[in-house]
């Protein structure tokens, strides 16, 4: 039986409630007046509570104010007749559930109830995220435990005392800086400098100057000397981030570093000498662009001495309480902050295409706009939150298998086999099917599977159908598809498919 406290000074709001809240499960109680409110807390233990603003005695702010103190976890909602911008938002800082303004509006009242209490259930079922990580894993920012992250650790463990070029690979947001970070924190080389370029992010005329420096008067502009990274790194470690954008001439000078440690400042003849190990990263794959001459082999080779593969964050779904936990802790949660059992599940069950990054992202906002102390299932973007359960790589969760023709022919009934989901539908193409027909089929397997979003899984499988039928010549697919490149290599990335076609 769910419990409601209604806080308001006049009889008529009260006998209102008691109509329009009048059905079984819910126990109404009043107060009329926030002290006397506040004094019911502890006898009435509330799932909700909703409070006027305007009252005698203290206001329904300052009741709520006070009601958090006593319980952070109890939603309360607001409502006056005197609805203003400033009141709103001091409500909402207060961590009011929910604004409304009198008169009500019946439906969107009862709606907001049945949504609060919901919230206060997922409040009381929650999972609270003990420490589970050394303080030097929290320090150092590369967090698990699966067995690929197992093999990850063991491997810096390996190259950290040596001096070995080290290459990183792995998608966007898979924590590539973080490794590297974490080999420099183990080496001999950890008090000298640290120093991290992205390749990718510097123009390209730039690029070879912020690297190696420049002498005065080298081009237009260059009106006094510069040191290059390569001169401030000396005896530290410097991190090329994003090397697989780097242009054909600044990977000649890279491979000559690697080779004998020496370099020329940018309009210089002066060999200059720099003790540097050299770790770098990509998400691209390297092998790809040295067969089509966009990478030195020669350089390749020298980068990829020892390789690290950093494994995408669907394939180590059982590290997400561990990254949630540590999220929680860096941005000031602290120990013991809770989250709500299904936003936990739905966090285990997305696939991630942003990897470690878009994690860290989603915990930040769910932090933001929970309005209590526990992170609820509402409280994630609706894509996270309306993910497949199951374990799955993709947003539109495991394929039901086509029904199979009975003994005389004829297809089974749909109780006995399921329709075919949008990705066989389209994987089976369209030949003899008309698009009207086939919108029903979609639509009708959409009724059968509730959680399902009919359109990102058609438009995945499709990208991936399209990517098939050219060999992966992404220039062709965006043709096949009627959008540009750009707007392709977006999809690609924001479904995840990125590594399952080994496309760049």
């Amino acid at each position: 039986m769910d419990k409601l406290l209604l806080i308001d000074d006049e009889a008529d709001v009260q006998y209102s409630f008691r109509r329009i809240l009048d059905f079984p499960g819910l126990e109404l109680h009043t107060a009329s007046s926030g002290e006397e409110g506040l004094r019911m807390l502890g006898r009435v233990k509330p799932d909700l509570v909703i409070t006027d603003v305007r009252m005698a005695g203290i206001n329904g702010l300052e009741t709520l104010r006070r009601i958090r103190q006593a319980d952070p976890k109890l939603p309360v909602i607001l409502m006056t007749a005197y609805g203003t911008t400033q009141t709103a938002i001091e409500a909402m800082k207060l961590g009011a559930y929910d604004y409304l303004l009198k008169p009500f509006d019946v439906p969107r009242l009862k709606q907001l109830v049945a949504d609060a209490l919901k919230a206060s259930r997922d409040m009381r079922q929650t999972v609270v995220l003990a420490p589970q990580l050394e303080q030097q894993d929290y320090d150092l920012g590369v967090i698990g435990r699966s067995e690929a992250m197992q093999s990850v650790f063991k491997l810096v463990g390996q190259v950290a005392q040596t001096d070995a070029t080290v290459l990183i690979t792995g998608e966007s947001g898979t924590g590539k800086e973080l490794v590297a970070r974490a080999i420099y924190h183990n080496s001999r080389r950890c008090q000298q400098p640290f120093v991290a370029i992205n390749c990718a992010a510097i123009p390209e005329n730039l690029l070879e100057s912020e690297l190696f420096g420049h002498e005065k008067g080298a081009f237009t502009g260059a009106t006094q000397q510069r040191i290059g990274k390569f001169e401030q790194c000396h005896g530290g470690t410097l991190f090329l981030d994003e090397i697989g954008d780097m242009t054909p001439a600044t990977q000649t000078k890279i491979l000559r570093v690697l080779q004998g440690g020496t370099f020329e400042r940018v309009g210089g003849n002066a060999p200059i000498r720099s003790d540097v190990r050299v770790i770098a990263a990509t998400n691209k794959p390297l092998e790809e662009a040295v067969a089509s001459r966009q990478f030195r082999e020669d350089l390749f080779y020298r980068l990829n001495v020892v390789r690290i593969q950093m494994p995408p964050l669907r394939d180590r779904r059982d590290d997400v309480r561990l990254l949630v936990d540590y999220f929680l802790r860096k941005m000031g949660g602290g120990a013991g902050r809770s989250i709500a059992a299904s936003a936990l599940e739905a966090l285990e069950a997305y696939h991630w295409p942003g990897n470690v990054r878009e994690l860290e992202n989603v915990v930040r906002r769910a932090t933001v706009v929970s309005k209590g102390a526990a992170i609820l299932l509402g409280d994630l973007p609706p894509e996270v939150a309306s993910a497949p359960r199951g374990g799955t790589s993709g947003p539109q969760g495991p394929q039901a298998p086509v029904a199979q023709p009975s003994k005389e022919g004829a297809p089974e009934p749909a109780a006995m086999a399921p329709s075919p989901s949008p990705a066989a539908l389209v994987s089976a193409g369209v030949h003899g099917v008309g698009m009207p027909e086939l919108a029903q089929a979609l639509f009708r397997h959409a009724r059968s599977d509730p959680k399902l979003r009919i359109l990102p899984a058609v438009e995945r499988e499709l990208i991936i159908q399209a990517l098939k039928e050219t060999g992966g010549n992404q220039v062709q697919a965006a043709k096949l598809l009627g959008i540009t490149r750009a707007t392709l290599r977006k999809r690609v990335e924001k479904f995840g498919i990125r590594r399952e076609l080994n496309v760049a």
